[in-house]
């Protein structure tokens, strides 16, 4: 019998890969959710705040010594050149896996501040945002009319 390959890219390769991790980690903390309702009863377990959700599955499912790697990059976390979009997006990525390291609001706007460039770091922070979002338009906004500027 003839055999028929089909060509898989590494993209394609890695999208499945992510899936099936997905998925497996859905299941896992669905089953681990399931059991804490039965644990503590609906009552309790739906009025929990997010925060705090957030903190129960990091202690279950984040090792504290890959925690301390993220902890680390999000503390050093610097825009690479003119990319304040991929900035952002880490950065986000980032600061919703550290919760315990960064709880406030105005922590995670000095830290995410504390990322960009020389360029236009003083801009930003002299324009006291209290949110991330007001930071990142501000940067946005400078970042974009630095790269006309010099386009």
């Amino acid at each position: 019998p003839s055999t028929t390959t089909t060509t898989v890219t590494n993209a394609q390769l890695q999208a499945m890969i992510d899936q099936g991790v997905n998925v497996a980690l859905a299941t896992r903390a669905l089953t681990w959710w399931n059991s804490h309702v039965r644990i503590v009863g609906n009552d309790v377990a739906y009025v929990m705040i997010w925060i705090e959700l957030k903190k129960k599955m990091a202690d279950k499912y984040c090792p504290r010594n890959e925690m301390k790697k993220i902890e680390n990059e999000f503390w050093n976390l610097e825009v690479q050149g003119t990319d304040v979009t991929r900035y952002n997006q880490r950065f986000q990525e980032l600061v919703l896996l550290c919760v315990r390291t960064c709880p406030e609001e105005s922590d995670r706007v000095e830290r995410y501040i504390g990322g960009f460039p020389d360029s236009i770091h003083g801009c930003v922070a002299a324009s006291k945002p209290k949110t991330i979002q007001e930071a990142t338009e501000m940067a946005t906004g400078l970042m974009d009319k630095k790269i006309r500027t010099y386009a």
